[in-house]
């Protein structure tokens, strides 16, 4: 029986984000018998999705995380990996702070293509972010296909010319949208045992990092919770900034009525249990949050600096950052009653399915037995 062709992924590392959510929807919708996944890490332990991963045949491999004054030794690690495996169809970099190293190794060792994937429209903050926009530089010169999740993400790493060039192609960050059609049996199963019977739910799925705002949605939800003594605040995800958002709430004087969950490896059933979600990101890419809970029926209010291309139903308003807390408070509870039903064709007729979106991954993978030429 012949081997399946392989492709590795490189990334971060393995948690429960949104990218590698969404790569691991795309490797369980995959044909494995013809194709599988690897994973090359930036990270030191075991994470959520590795067990999964090789239970689906794939491998994880680890390096070091890139640090600037670990250049060389970077480079060198990567010369090392790439010259023990090198056996892969294609090398698909989500990390791209790093890419315009990590690809052109690849390429010299014999990997026949290399494919970038932006997945934000944005850098952090500081130093961080000035790094990342010069490593980005030659970041289109470098791979064959230039991919991203929305056109803003694009035009932020590729640049306008790049884009208008038509040298970058945008494939949504797509879901298993079956999985988040609304429920009212979970929903109540759900409310149940959160022991949230009576409440008005405010939810809100992300890592705790500064693009995701946590402290301006903590003060929403303090002017929100001032009105409606029954509301509450449902937190999943985990990150470096989530000491500091519990630390906001207790100063706030709503701790009690915030709930930190962590990561959920069945965040489909807690979308159930949300009334409303709030987003108000700094800046994404393109949020899968915001689709799952559309998906689900959930009403959205998220920040205007969020992809338009997000919008996929009439569930999802757009709204300014540079209204206060109480005008972001006083419109969710003015749109707080709606009748809740799925939004699962909506969501596969944007093109959000990733049962469609899969075929169009295998095709560019594929691409390259038969000499087709690529985006860039």
């Amino acid at each position: 029986m012949k081997e399946p062709v392989r492709i590795l992924h490189v990334l971060g590392g393995l948690s429960l984000g949104g990218a590698e959510s969404r790569i691991m929807d795309l490797y369980r919708s995959i044909d494995r018998e013809k194709m599988q996944f690897d994973f090359l890490v930036h990270s030191s332990g075991e994470e959520h999705f590795d067990k999964e991963i090789k239970s689906l045949g794939g491998n994880v491999y680890r390096i070091p995380r890139f640090k600037v004054y670990n250049w060389f030794g970077y480079r060198k690690a990567l010369k090392r990996f790439f010259a023990a495996h090198h056996d892969f169809r294609a090398v698909h970099g989500h990390m791209t702070s790093t890419a315009s190293i990590y690809l052109p190794i690849a390429k010299r060792a014999g990997v026949p293509l290399a494919i970038a994937h932006v997945r934000s429209a944005g850098v952090p903050a500081g130093i961080k972010g000035i790094v990342t926009r010069i490593l980005r530089l030659p970041l289109k010169y470098k791979a064959d296909y230039c991919l991203a999740c929305s056109k803003d993400a694009a035009i932020s790493a590729y640049g306008r010319r790049w884009v208008k060039k038509g040298r970058t192609e945008v494939i949504p960050n797509a879901i298993d949208a079956k999985k988040y059609v609304y429920d009212a049996a979970v929903r109540e199963e759900m409310r149940r045992r959160l022991k949230l019977e009576g409440k008005f739910v405010i939810g809100h799925v992300g890592s705790f990092r500064s693009p995701k705002n946590h402290v301006f949605l903590l003060q929403i939800f303090f002017e929100i919770y001032k009105r409606q003594k029954n509301a509450v605040l449902l937190l999943l995800g985990e990150g470096v900034l989530m000491e500091t958002v519990k630390k906001r709430a207790e100063e706030l004087g709503i701790a009690q009525a915030v709930f930190f969950l962590g990561n959920q490896a069945e965040v489909s059933r807690y979308y159930q249990a949300f009334d409303y979600l709030l987003f108000p990101s700094l800046y994404e890419g393109l949020p899968g949050t915001v689709v799952e809970a559309q998906t689900a029926g959930l009403r959205c209010l998220i920040s205007d600096t969020i992809t338009q291309e997000v919008g996929i139903t009439d569930l999802t308003t757009f709204y300014s950052l540079q209204k206060t807390a109480a005008e972001w408070a006083d419109y969710i509870i003015a749109h707080s009653a709606y009748e809740r039903t799925g939004r699962l064709l909506e969501v596969k007729r944007a093109g959000f399915d990733i049962e469609e979106q899969a075929k169009r991954y295998q095709e560019i993978y594929g691409g390259i037995d038969d000499g087709a030429d690529n985006v860039s």
